[in-house]
């Protein structure tokens, strides 16, 4: 069974991917995002954002890159791909039909 601590974090990252699908060149970073997370009610640190960040592109749903001490992520295929519910990504929670 999921602890809530771990399935809020793969909601998280479902809103990160969601949010950087819909941006023109697919990038945020991370204070937006934190912006995002906040209008979802998950409240977090910037540090628990790079962690889920970080967790993405392990997962090899973003990229990630620093403008000087800001992390800037990038989606990429697989994490549309999830996003449009063509592939799954364990880790990250999965679409709702009404997405």
């Amino acid at each position: 069974m999921m602890d809530w601590e771990q399935k809020n974090a793969e909601d998280g990252r479902l809103v990160i991917l969601k949010e950087l699908a819909q941006q023109i060149d697919g990038r945020l970073n991370e204070v937006s995002i934190q912006h995002v997370l906040d209008a979802f009610a998950i409240k977090r640190s910037r540090q628990w954002i790079r962690t889920q960040l970080l967790k993405l592109k392990e997962l090899e749903a973003v990229r990630v890159s620093e403008a000087g001490t800001v992390m800037i992520a990038q989606i990429t295929s697989l994490g549309r791909n999830h996003v449009e519910r063509r592939e799954i990504i364990d880790g990250v929670s999965r679409p709702s039909d009404d997405a």
